[in-house]
């Protein structure tokens, strides 16, 4: 059975959320804090968690965080009252995978959990189908999510992997901007088009010997990008 880690200080919506979830055919587990969700997450390994923002001790941006740099891949869908785009901007650099702001309607938040875990589950399908990448000194295997630069470890969180993928797959040819957050992040996710952007920096900055002179992960003008491997 599918495992959703609700972290969530709320113990009304919380406990709310878990009840329609089970409804749906989910399994829930609830905690009110960052420090405890962390605990829970490392623990019981779930396949997707909705994460506030605003919790008691550790923040949702700490609990976020601390689980990419931990390397946990798991989908993290941030359901909070901040609205401001400077938020949902630090959301996804911190490696979120969805982004909703109080008040949401129940439904929609359903289906943003069934998509997240649909898109999640074609892209394991799609990675371990995949023979490695190899651009400048930089090697990508899709199957381990190994990014190798000289032959150093290269961490990227989940979206930063993602984005480089979509990019690979094109095999040189240009990705628009809306086609990227439709792919990496979801069709009608509330994403800021600045998203996309950020972690294109993000990646140069980790492959690219140059950041301000790219090779590799460039950028067509008034188009998007596209990602070169001779």
């Amino acid at each position: 059975m599918t495992r959703i880690l609700i972290i969530e200080d709320n113990d009304d919506l919380a406990r709310g959320l878990a009840n329609n979830l089970e409804i749906e055919g989910f399994e829930t587990a609830i905690a009110v804090d960052g420090g405890t969700g962390l605990s829970l997450a490392r623990r019981t390994n779930p396949d997707l968690i909705i994460l506030d923002l605003m919790l008691p001790g550790m923040d949702g941006y700490q609990v976020l965080a601390t689980l990419r740099d931990e390397g946990d891949a798991v989908p993290v869908l941030i359901l909070t009252a901040r609205t401001a785009e400077r938020d949902k901007v630090r959301g996804f650099r911190d490696g979120a995978d969805d982004y909703v702001t109080k008040p949401f309607g129940l439904l929609e938040l359903i289906g943003r959990v069934n998509a997240l875990l649909r898109r999640t589950a074609k892209w394991s399908d799609r990675a371990e189908a995949a023979t490695s990448i190899r651009f400048g000194d930089v090697e990508v295997i899709p199957g381990t999510h190994d990014v190798i630069r000289d032959g150093q470890r290269v961490t990227l969180r989940p979206k930063e992997f993602e984005l480089l993928m979509a990019l690979a797959r094109r095999r040189g040819n240009v990705v628009g901007r809306l086609e990227l957050l439709q792919e990496v992040w979801g069709y009608g996710s509330d994403v800021v088009s600045r998203t996309v952007d950020t972690h294109v920096g993000e990646l140069r900055r980790k492959l690219e010997k140059d950041p301000a002179q790219p090779r590799h992960i460039l950028t067509v003008r008034k188009t998007g990008y596209r990602l070169s491997t001779g």
